[in-house]
């Protein structure tokens, strides 16, 4: 193929990396294929190392939804199939305050959100989040039409309840983030660069929040590359790794003020993170499908002329466009988080019924990783997922309806939950703690009626967490941020941390069940931490037996719900107070 036609296809693919296709309403398979060969010789010619591949593998288990969360007595849930909302449901009252399960609203800030949603504590103590604001279209730099908001919202979290915005950072690049605004705790840096071919080149900007992140000071603007979309930092925080079409590009930031490329690596990328030590990088790959394992320890290490090889590849059989991964590790073992987005892919192209959704990927054989289990709703499940085609959507089309599109973990070890904005599905909590029977554990769904007339949730944000209060911070594209509270007891070590008063329950409890006054009970449902507790009938009375012990310093709370033979429905709940917890 010559240069000529080798150019023309970069730019096409460039182009369908940069925006959502626009023939999202068609429902058709196609068997056409990118030349993905061609594209990594075309960026050859523009320079960089182009590593030796590794052939790809698939290895996953049965496909099938977790189990659904089970809601308490506090919660407003949404009926029906698991992750639906029909057009009945955006219709209804309920569409108006958002649905819930075993989370509650702690604020909300009204500016519409994009991709990424980041949390952090400065050296000197101040909380604060970050946001982009460049919704679907990343052409809020060029177009004043493009969304109600522009720029990265920083926001003072001193108080949860009461978000205060304190600045708003419109940089060329924080215009038109994409995907790729990142923070790297360590060093206290916020990073970006302009997302896509629609708003190239691709100049990054690169801010200190370290000593009062409610005011972020600009170091630099830096042209990187010619597009970008994604990123990722080195955990030391001195290498800022953007991917894109353009291939993979690392940026040493050590001297912020002074960033200079260092490397780039030839093969068209999605999302890209960085194992602890920074020395092996996990890439998706938006073209073929999958991920790639990838050593860079020679960039790591800034020797001169570093090469990069391929470890391995993985991809799986519902594959739709990998967003990213997070490293973690439970239980002492490796894992990877990983991602898809929307329910299409481009290579071969395949515009029908294809959530991707996430995964947990055991990588403690680099060079043999396995997919190990699957998060999904039973609405990403391919028959449901083609029931619910017609379902109202913020961007029309079954293939951006359901699936994911980011997740996060609180810390990467034993992070005991992930969160994944879920599209249509809003935001979806999960408990990873065994990592071969995730299970659904929580979920939000904002109001739908809240911005710019929208009849659908718009969860496209990576998550963000305050541990040591159980929230959960996101973005909505059409209603803006939130901060949401999951139950104590269904994120029972939240920081990680042992309590300061080392401590395991003992405390074993009976309950029994108060008696109606009119009518008698016919049925009683008791739960802790989501799970079904038994009730047997003691001297004609129902009774609960409760075994605490074992359990942490903390509060538990038992839930009972009665229904008696005159119809109504009561609730209790009992609240117990373990190892002197207040």
């Amino acid at each position: 193929m010559g240069v000529g036609r080798r150019l023309s296809v970069l730019v096409v693919v460039v182009a369908a990396l940069g925006a959502l296709p626009s023939v999202a309403g068609a429902q058709i398979a196609s068997p056409l294929t990118l030349p993905t060969n061609d594209l990594e010789g075309t960026l050859g010619l523009l320079g960089g190392q182009t590593p030796v591949p590794e052939p790809v593998q698939q290895n996953e288990p049965e496909l099938k939804p977790v189990p659904a969360a089970e809601c308490d007595a506090a919660s407003q849930p949404l009926a029906g199939m698991q992750g639906r909302v029909t057009l009945k449901d955006t219709q209804s009252r309920e569409a108006d305050r958002g649905w819930t399960c075993n989370v509650s609203v702690v604020s909300r800030h009204p500016t519409p959100g994009g991709f990424r949603v980041w949390r952090y504590v400065d050296r000197n103590g101040h909380k604060c989040a970050f946001y982009d604001t460049s919704l679907l279209t990343s052409l809020n730099v060029v177009s004043l039409i493009a969304g109600p908001g522009q720029g990265v919202v920083v926001l003072d979290m001193s108080d949860p309840a009461k978000p205060v915005e304190t600045a708003r950072l419109t940089t060329v690049a924080m215009l038109a983030p994409h995907e790729s605004l990142n923070l790297n705790e360590k060093r206290g840096l916020l990073a970006a660069e302009l997302g896509t071919a629609g708003t190239a080149p691709g100049i990054m900007a690169i801010y200190d929040v370290g000593d009062d992140c409610r005011r972020p000071v600009l170091q630099s603007e830096y042209l990187a590359g010619p597009v970008g979309h994604e990123s990722g930092f080195s955990p030391d925080g001195n290498t800022f790794w953007i991917g894109g079409a353009q291939g993979i590009i690392a940026v040493d930031v050590t001297n912020p003020k002074l960033p200079h490329t260092v490397r780039t690596i030839n093969i068209p990328s999605h999302g890209v993170n960085l194992s602890a030590d920074g020395n092996t990088l996990y890439q998706t790959n938006a073209i073929d499908g999958g991920i790639g394992l990838l050593d860079v320890s020679d960039i790591q290490a800034r020797k001169t002329n570093p090469i990069v090889k391929e470890i391995s590849r993985l991809s799986w059989k519902t594959t739709s466009i990998p967003q990213n991964s997070n490293p973690v590790t439970i239980g002492g073992k490796p894992y990877l988080l990983e991602y898809d987005e929307f329910a299409f892919r481009f290579n071969p192209l395949t515009l029908d019924n294809l959530a991707g959704a996430a995964r947990l990927i055991d990588i403690s054989d680099p060079k043999k990783p396995r997919v190990t289990s699957n998060l999904r709703l039973e609405v990403n499940m391919p028959d449901s997922h083609a029931k619910a085609s017609g379902d109202p959507s913020f961007v029309p089309g079954s293939q951006t309806s359901y699936g994911a599109h980011y997740c996060n973990v609180p810390r990467e070890v034993d992070p005991q939950i992930a969160a994944c904005s879920f599209l249509n599905s809003g935001l979806r909590i999960f408990d990873i703690r065994d990592p071969e029977k995730p299970r659904e554990i929580a979920y939000f769904i904002a109001p739908l009626k809240t911005s710019n007339g929208s009849k659908a949730a718009a969860a496209f944000a990576q998550p963000a967490f305050d541990p040591a209060r159980r929230e959960v911070y996101y973005s909505d594209a059409t209603s803006g941020f939130w901060s949401v509270k999951l139950r104590d007891e269904l994120w029972p070590n939240p920081t990680g941390m042992p309590s300061k008063k080392a401590c395991a329950s003992r405390r074993s409890v009976t309950i029994r069940v108060r008696r109606p006054t009119k009518g008698r009970i016919t049925r009683v449902v008791a739960t802790l931490g989501g799970k079904q507790l038994k009730v047997r009938s003691v001297g004609g009375r129902r009774v609960v037996t409760v075994n605490l012990a074992g359990r942490p310093r903390g509060t538990t709370r038992v839930r009972i719900t009665v229904r008696t033979s005159t119809g109504r429905t009561y609730s209790d709940t009992r609240t117990y107070r373990l190892c002197g917890a207040r």
